[in-house]
């Protein structure tokens, strides 16, 4: 088995722990307006806009501010052990290219569930828009975790944000010890 790839899905579990404060505190403000009626007119792509702007918006720049930073890596992965580096340097990433990263790891999967969702509570028939935009909340995660385990186990987010994930290293260059 492959250990960096478990190393991967364990920083971000990590990761989501920290997240679920973000959600929980959204939460918080969110059912009280909801239950007073303050949404009730709003439609679903309002729904979506409004839900994409408080919570993958905020964690995909928080991600990539953390990846783009001096440790670069987020909070899972300074946890475990590991480092978002250039695939071609080893040096930092740019904030630009971190985004990216974070976008089609984090945003457009999020947004795409969300969307799923919203659209099947939302509707009394399914059509087939809404059963593409379903399987495609379900596969495109999965995708990404069988990518980890797959060649050298760089995702399409990695590739496309020119990354690499590897083991933290301390100020000399040695490989951290957990």
């Amino acid at each position: 088995m492959n250990s960096e790839a478990w190393r991967r899905i364990a920083a971000w579990l990590v990761d989501w722990l920290c997240f679920l404060a973000w959600l929980l505190v959204l939460a918080a403000i969110g059912i009280p307006l909801y239950l007073a009626g303050v949404t009730a007119g709003w439609s679903a792509a309002t729904t979506n806009v409004v839900s994409a702007l408080l919570t993958a918006v905020p964690l995909t720049i928080f991600l990539a501010v953390l990846e783009s930073g001096l440790r670069q890596a987020t909070i899972g992965k300074r946890v475990l052990g590991l480092q978002v580096v250039g695939a071609r340097d080893g040096g930092r990433l740019t904030f630009a290219r971190a985004l990216l990263r974070n976008a089609l790891k984090v945003a457009v999967p999020w947004t795409i569930g969300h969307a799923a969702a919203i659209g099947l509570v939302g509707s009394t028939t399914v059509g087939p828009g809404l059963i593409v935009l379903t399987a495609a909340a379900y596969v495109l995660p999965v995708a990404w975790v069988v990518t980890l385990f797959a060649g050298a186990g760089r995702t399409p987010y990695d590739r496309a944000g020119g990354a690499t994930v590897v083991r933290a290293r301390d100020t000399a260059g040695r490989e951290k010890i957990r």
